[in-house]
């Protein structure tokens, strides 16, 4: 059964990155053009005078290894697909764990439930620390310690999400299941608030970047993530439900 979940989670994955790519390529990829066109501008114009005269020919006319429009369709769905893949296999290994030590639900409630949890967790709360820019905004020499920041935000957030809810599984056999799920909500929300803000800000917008670009970039960037674990949740469920109900089926059976 455990294969079958992880197959089944691995091919919901699939049917999420797809959708999310959807979205991200008509709702996000324009701002990334805008972004990318600002960036440009402002290399252009930074640029010392007669630079372009002095600049070999072939510099000029070299192509880019990878087109603006394959990054922005094969890339992106290469990209979103198989991160969808593998987080559809983790999540149905979190899946097989959860199921059934979360009283009597249903495959697909427990399956929406832990894609909730999971976005709010994996992506919502790192993000609203560290949100997504688009391109020409960051400085080059800092990328290495922003992502640092940022996945190590996720990985504490991730821990700290596992440790709460085990947390307040075992007070909801001593307080009841709304007791114990609201302290153990409550000890996750005080332990990333403390650690927010004690971790170091990134602010590096730089002086005159159009606020409706990033902000369109931003909302694009969640809204993709929201389509990602929404899709995820309800076609892993639906089929975790089919898989489960034909294995209780044949264990009567037998």
């Amino acid at each position: 059964m455990m294969r079958t979940l992880l197959v089944r989670g691995m091919l919901a994955g699939l049917v999420a990155g797809v959708l999310a790519t959807l979205f991200a390529y008509f709702f996000g990829e324009p701002s990334v053009d805008t972004a990318i066109g600002l960036e440009g501008t402002s290399a252009h114009s930074h640029s010392a005078p007669g630079a372009h005269e002095h600049a070999p020919a072939e510099a000029e006319a070299e192509a880019e290894l990878v087109t603006r429009g394959v990054q922005s369709t094969v890339g992106l769905l290469t990209g979103v697909g198989l991160y969808g893949v593998a987080v559809g296999g983790l999540f149905s290994l979190a899946f097989a764990f959860v199921y059934g030590r979360l009283g009597t639900l249903r495959p697909r409630v427990t399956a929406a439930l832990l894609a909730g949890g999971a976005f709010v967790v994996v992506f919502l709360v790192p993000f609203l620390k560290y949100p997504g820019n688009p391109p020409a905004v960051g400085q080059a020499g800092t990328i290495g310690s922003r992502t640092s920041l940022y996945f190590g935000f996720v990985a504490l957030s991730l821990l700290v999400g596992i440790l709460a809810a085990a947390f307040g599984r075992k007070l909801a056999d001593k307080l009841g299941a709304w007791r114990g799920g609201l302290i153990a909500a409550g000890g996750y929300v005080v332990v990333i608030a403390v650690a927010a803000a004690l971790l170091p800000s990134i602010d590096e917008v730089p002086d005159g970047f159009p606020g409706s670009t990033l902000w369109t970039f931003r909302l694009a960037s969640a809204g993709t993530q929201v389509v990602l674990w929404t899709a995820l949740g309800l076609t892993f469920g639906a089929l975790a439900e089919k898989a489960l109900a034909g294995k209780a089926l044949a264990d009567k059976t037998a």
